[in-house]
């Protein structure tokens, strides 16, 4: 580790196969967190190159535990996190009401490293056991129409990395990754993102897979759509600028999309979202992602139409019937 420290020290870039290498061996415990430290921050002080990018994403990808549905056509939303927004779980959240319209979605989360309540940090807190086998994240998908990755349980160098990125508490490469490296490969994904540069990166990466894609960056540095200012909406066909009025009938402000100060404060914000019972500004939020998720399947004729989706799977309660199910069969 000390020879690649020094090269990276000289401000060079690591090529894809060196990158691959070294987080190969991070899985295999040959550095110590001092190291790994020291590796993340190099990160940190200089922007990533996609040579980089690409070589960790291999090295994950092939160290993982695949999860093969079958063919089931799965949705993903998720961000990269490392916005320092500190919101309310809204992936999460957009997710069941997905599932709620019928869509298959696979989940890809973990703990918050930036945050104080990441997508894994509120599942255990509402209950959730994680797992990694197929049959029962098959049968969460048949009964729920969710399922949830638990990504440390399908990633070995995550695993391995945790307590070091939990201890720096600040955006890592991790965090670009994470989108990237769902285990069951959905077939349709919502990613966002916390800046144009990497909005880019990931239009670049994304365009080489066989999935449909919808990208998303609050333009006032949101990693989703904030509705606190316009959105860049990128998609394999193109890209746009959308308003909080186009996108969710309304602007809001920071403080209506709070995630509060505790884990078990954001998982109370989950739950009385998902009954019915959140605010309109934190309603309008959740439809808004929810919506553009939806409509990335190309099973709309229009965004309006997806929004529609989305606001009856949760007036219908349809949303909330899908944690039930998720839970009680744990």
């Amino acid at each position: 580790m000390k020879k690649i420290l020094q090269y990276l020290f000289e401000h060079k870039t690591l090529p894809r196969t060196q990158a691959k290498e070294v987080l190969l061996n991070i899985s295999k415990g040959l550095y110590n967190e001092s190291e790994i430290a020291a590796f993340i921050t190099v990160f940190l002080m200089r922007s990533i190159v996609i040579e980089e990018l690409q070589g960790f994403r291999d090295a994950l990808l092939e160290l993982c535990i695949r999860v093969d549905m079958d063919g089931i056509e799965l949705m993903d939303i998720v961000g990269t996190g490392g916005d320092g927004k500190n919101t309310f779980n809204i992936s999460t959240l957009s997710c069941f009401i997905v599932a709620g319209t019928g869509q298959k979605v696979a989940k890809h989360g973990n703990y918050g490293s930036s945050s104080i309540s990441g997508a894994s940090n509120v599942m255990e807190q509402l209950g959730y056991k994680f797992k990694n086998g197929k049959e029962q994240l098959k049968k969460e998908l048949e009964s729920a129409n969710i399922c949830f990755l638990h990504a440390p349980l399908f990633h070995p160098a995550l695993k391995a990395v945790g307590p070091v990125r939990k201890n720096l508490g600040v955006r890592t490469f991790f965090n670009m990754l994470g989108p990237m490296v769902n285990p069951a490969f959905p077939k349709f994904q919502l990613v966002g993102v916390y800046s144009l540069e990497m909005a880019r990166i990931y239009n670049y990466l994304l365009q080489q897979t066989e999935g449909k894609f919808t990208i998303i960056h609050g333009l006032d540095g949101y990693d989703e759509i904030s509705l606190t200012n316009d959105t860049k909406v990128i998609t394999n066909k193109g890209e746009k600028i959308m308003t909080p009025e186009q996108l969710g009938k309304r602007m809001v402000s920071p403080a209506d999309i709070y995630g509060g100060n505790s884990v078990e404060e954001a998982a109370k914000i989950f739950m009385q979202i998902l009954k019915g019972h959140g605010s309109w500004a934190q309603n309008a939020v959740v439809l808004a992602n929810a919506a553009m998720a939806l409509h990335c399947t190309g099973l709309y004729h229009t965004y309006e139409d997806s929004y529609g989706a989305a606001v009856e799977s949760l007036e219908s309660n349809k949303a909330y019937q899908a944690l039930n199910k998720l839970i009680e069969i744990q």
